[in-house]
C-alpha cells in the first residue's frame, strides 16, 4: 500500500477518499515544490539585476565581505529558485534556500526583536525547503528525467 492511502495499522475515516489521496499526492508535492521555487525566484529577481546591491544589508547581518555574500544570496534565491521549481539539483538548491531562510528567521526574531510573529513566514518557508532538501524532487522533475539525484 502506498503512504498516500493508509497503512495496515491505520485506516481512513472515509475510505473512498483513499484513491484521491493516492492519485494526487505526488502532484501536490510537485505543486508545492514549483510554487516554493517560483516564490524564491521572485525574491531573487531584483537582486540578480544588481547582485552587489545587498552588500550593505548582508554586512549588517554579520556576513563579511558583503561583495562576496550579496551575489551569493542573489544567485541562491534566483537560480536556486529556478532549480527547485524545475526539480534540478533539488537537494543542494533547497538546502541553500533553507540556510538563507534560517538567516532571515534569525534576522527577524533576534536582530529586529520581532519574535515568532516576525519570523513566522521565514520559519514556514525554511521548513518547506528543508523538506525538499531531504526528500528531493521525486517523479515530476528534471532530476527524475536524468535518472540521478544529488
Amino acid at each position: 500500500m502506498s503512504d498516500a492511502t493508509h497503512s495496515p495499522t491505520r485506516s481512513l475515516l472515509v475510505p473512498p477518499l483513499g484513491w484521491i489521496y493516492a492519485t494526487l499526492h505526488e502532484r501536490v508535492e510537485t505543486l508545492l515544490r514549483v510554487v516554493a521555487g517560483l516564490a524564491l525566484v521572485t525574491h531573487g529577481a531584483p537582486k540578480i539585476m544588481n547582485p552587489f546591491g545587498a552588500a550593505e544589508m548582508v554586512e549588517k547581518l554579520g556576513f563579511y565581505p558583503g561583495v562576496f555574500w550579496s551575489p551569493l544570496l542573489s544567485a541562491t534565491e534566483f537560480f536556486g529558485g529556478i532549480f527547485i521549481a524545475l526539480g534540478f539539483l533539488t537537494r543542494p538548491a533547497a538546502l541553500a534556500a533553507a540556510i538563507v531562510l534560517l538567516v532571515t528567521v534569525w534576522f527577524h526574531w533576534i536582530t529586529l526583536g520581532q519574535g515568532y510573529s516576525g519570523a513566522e513566514k521565514s520559519i514556514l518557508w525554511a521548513a518547506i525547503f528543508i523538506f525538499f532538501a531531504v526528500r528531493g524532487a521525486k517523479r515530476h522533475s528534471v532530476d527524475a528525467r536524468l535518472g540521478r539525484e544529488f
